[in-house]
């Protein structure tokens, strides 16, 4: 019972983070302020990042993932951080929204050219992938990179993932994909992990449609589904590939999330 009282303990200062590892919002709008009060005796710090490494281990174990030791200083890193430095939005352009009753169902977007840093994984579950790949991003973004420079979080960490034809299955592979920040655009700083590639991604039009909750496989092919029962010429658009992307932590109680459609050049 004692252990088990110490398991609960630490789940509960654990959610007070709310970090997560199957969305590539690693920050919590709710983190506890004693991570952030650098005043905080060095003993309870320590205890705080304990438990938030202990967090991140029990949420790989929920997704079949094992979170390696050296993601104990990219996790802590990445948490600070993110509480001192505004995150940035990936610019775009927006070209007119279709609505009915009032009810919004897609926006169309202009996206610039611009550089990404992707990575690929194949594991055998959709959540295996997205935790293994952002757990290689948030590496190269704080500081294993060839600047040496904590790169800062852009909004929305974008997932790419391909269907069969009829749309009904995921096919293994997804890209999760980072947008370098405007001041690292020109010069890119180099990934120390070779399976990490910086893509410039061409110009662009998407249309997209907004959902709350959750991205697991279910979600995200029915509203790949939804939003193309919306589209007056869904055959103007990449018919297998598709983009999920996320704006906030899971552990939120009204998470923001997107489907995007590409247009065909």
């Amino acid at each position: 019972m004692e252990g088990q009282g110490r398991t609960a303990e630490r789940g509960e200062r654990s959610r007070r983070f709310l970090i997560t590892l199957e969305d590539l919002d690693s920050v919590s709008d709710d983190m506890d302020s004693e991570m952030v009060n650098h005043n905080n005796e060095d003993e309870e710090n320590e205890q705080d990042d304990g438990d938030l490494f202990a967090y991140w281990q029990d949420v790989g174990r929920c997704h079949q993932v094992d979170v390696p030791r050296d993601m104990e200083e990219p996790i802590q890193q990445m948490t600070r951080n993110n509480q001192s430095q505004e995150r940035q939005a990936v610019p775009f352009t927006s070209l007119g929204h279709k609505t009915k009753a009032d009810e919004p169902l897609y926006e169309k977007r202009q996206y610039e050219k611009a550089k990404w840093a992707c990575v690929t994984q194949n594991e055998p579950r959709y959540e295996q992938s997205i935790c293994m790949g952002f757990m290689k991003l948030m590496k190269y973004i704080c500081q294993q990179n060839s600047s040496g420079l904590y790169l800062g979080m852009t909004l929305p960490i974008v997932t790419i993932v391909h269907t069969n034809h009829s749309r009904l299955e995921l096919l293994p592979g997804v890209t999760i994909a980072y947008y370098l920040p405007p001041q690292f655009q020109d010069q890119v700083p180099q990934p120390f992990d070779t399976d990490i590639a910086i893509e410039e991604w061409p110009a662009h039009v998407i249309y997209t449609r907004s959902f709350n909750g959750t991205t697991n496989e279910e979600v995200i092919l029915r509203e790949i589904n939804n939003l193309a029962n919306h589209l007056d010429s869904p055959e103007l658009f990449l018919q297998d590939t598709f983009i999920v992307a996320g704006y906030n932590n899971p552990a939120a109680p009204n998470r923001h999330n997107e489907i995007w459609f590409i247009q065909r050049p």
